[in-house]
C-alpha cells in the first residue's frame, strides 16, 4: 500500500510540474518570442533579455537625432549592471537614412560613437514589410500606432511588458525618461 500512495504521489507530482510549465509557457510574454539577426548576421532570441529592462531603439545613421547613440551608450554603461539593456534595430524607413549594410551599420556605430549595446540586422519598422517584432509593438500593445521617426524607444518591464514609449524628439537622457528606467530596474 505505502508502495502505491508513493507512485501515486509521484505521478501526481509529475503532472503538477507539467501543469506549471505549460502555464508559464502561455503565460510568457510576447516580446521573448521573437528571434532576430544580430549585425554579423547571427541569430539571436530575445529571451536572452529576460528579466532584465529593456530599451528597445529604432535606429538610423544619417539622421538629426543619430546623435543619440552616446546617450544610449551611456545609459547602457550607467544601468548594465543594474539589469538594464538597449537593444537598437537600424531602420531605413524615414528619409532612406540607414542606406548601408549591417556591416556598415557595425563600422559606423562603433568608430563614431563607441555602441557595445546589442544591435540587430537592419529591418522595416513600419510599412507593408514592417518586421512582425514592430507589428507586435505597434499593434499588440498599449502603443498603438505607428513609428512617427527613427529613435522611438519602447520600453519593456522585466516580465517583459512594453510599458513606456518615448518619441523621436525625447532624448535618452532627460528626466522623464531616465524616472522609468529607475522605477523599472528597481522592481524585482
Amino acid at each position: 500500500m505505502n508502495k502505491f500512495i508513493s507512485i501515486t504521489l509521484i505521478a501526481l507530482l509529475s503532472i503538477g510540474t507539467l501543469i506549471a510549465q505549460e502555464n508559464n509557457k502561455k503565460m510568457e510574454t510576447p516580446i521573448y518570442g521573437f528571434t532576430m539577426k544580430t549585425l554579423d548576421g547571427k541569430e539571436r532570441s530575445l529571451a536572452d533579455f529576460k528579466g532584465k529592462v529593456i530599451m528597445v531603439v529604432n535606429t538610423a545613421s544619417f539622421c538629426g537625432y543619430t546623435p543619440q547613440y552616446k546617450d544610449l551608450e551611456a545609459l547602457y554603461k550607467l544601468y548594465k549592471d543594474k539589469g538594464f539593456v538597449v537593444i537598437g534595430f537600424p531602420s531605413n524607413n524615414f528619409g532612406k537614412q540607414e542606406p548601408g549594410n549591417n556591416g556598415d551599420i557595425a563600422t559606423f556605430c562603433e568608430r563614431n560613437y563607441g555602441v557595445t549595446f546589442p544591435m540587430f540586422g537592419k529591418i522595416s519598422v513600419k510599412g507593408d514589410d514592417i518586421h512582425p517584432l514592430y507589428k507586435y509593438l505597434t499593434t499588440e500593445t498599449q502603443f498603438k500606432e505607428e513609428i512617427g521617426w527613427n529613435f522611438t524607444k519602447f520600453l519593456v518591464d522585466r516580465n517583459g511588458n512594453v510599458v513606456a514609449k518615448f518619441a523621436s524628439k525625447v532624448k535618452p537622457n532627460e528626466k522623464e525618461v531616465i524616472a522609468k528606467i529607475d522605477e523599472l530596474v528597481a522592481q524585482k
